[in-house]
């Protein structure tokens, strides 16, 4: 039994060392919003927060997570995801809706690490390339809509 940090709460889960912390969350936890797209670490569809950073869930065996603060599009929260939250909605990003947690919490993080980002600090920080809808361009305005948004 091991005990993790997973939005703020203490949760203790079993799983063997070598399993994807994506697994722990959507078939041991049910946290269902962190999706699996590609399952090597190149789709970015199973991004959530390690520390405050952006990991890929699908590559991070339990073995590797001790102390590590866990945050999931279920607990993503601030300043930065309220702003987001809003812009995603102003600027009507979704369509499908598949990639979008792991859009969240890719523009989250980014907007943690730099508050005013540039296109090409967005062009760098968002991972996920699974958006077979192409709103790639509503993206990149909902995190600059985002960064005006949110007080820095």
């Amino acid at each position: 039994m091991r005990s993790l940090n997973i939005n703020g709460r203490a949760v203790a889960v079993q799983a063997e060392p070598d399993m994807p912390l994506l697994w722990v969350l959507r078939c041991e936890l049910g946290m269902t919003g962190t999706k699996f797209g590609c399952g090597v670490g190149i789709c970015g569809a199973c991004t959530v927060h390690l520390n405050d950073r952006s990991c890929l869930s699908c590559q991070t065996p339990m073995s590797t997570l001790n102390t590590q603060k866990i945050t999931t599009i279920e607990g993503m929260q601030g300043a930065e995801a309220q702003a987001l939250r809003a812009a995603w909605i102003d600027l009507d990003v979704v369509q499908c809706g598949y990639c979008q947690s792991a859009q969240l919490m890719a523009a989250c993080a980014l907007l943690k690490q730099k508050p005013r980002p540039t296109d090409a600090d967005i062009d760098a920080a968002m991972s996920n390339i699974v958006c077979r809808c192409g709103t790639y361009p509503r993206v990149r305005a909902a995190i600059h809509e985002a960064a005006k948004r949110r007080p820095v």
